[in-house]
């Protein structure tokens, strides 16, 4: 990837967050500006056309609620099992 160099202003408080940010991970400061921007970039796109289409999509046959959820996961993991982040059933 070619980088392009160009000024921005920013914030002494945002700043004195980068700094530590980059010496607390051992990146350079100006990596962690580069990451923000391509972040914001993606972020901001907007797409020619949608992510899927009308026929990639299915009919769940009307809403699902908390315990259909609940109750498919217990019926593929079993009762009480993990559900991931710490949390369980």
């Amino acid at each position: 990837m070619a980088l392009k160099r160009t000024n921005v202003y920013a914030d002494d408080e945002d700043l004195a967050l980068i700094k530590e940010a980059a010496a607390r991970l051992g990146v350079s400061e100006a990596e962690l500006i580069r990451e923000g921007i391509h972040r914001i970039a993606l972020a901001q796109r907007v797409w020619d056309e949608p992510i899927v289409t009308d026929d990639e999509t299915f009919d769940l046959g009307g809403p699902v609620t908390r315990d259909d959820v609940r109750g498919a996961m217990d019926r593929a993991l079993g009762p009480g099992e993990s559900r991931g982040r710490g949390h369980a059933a």
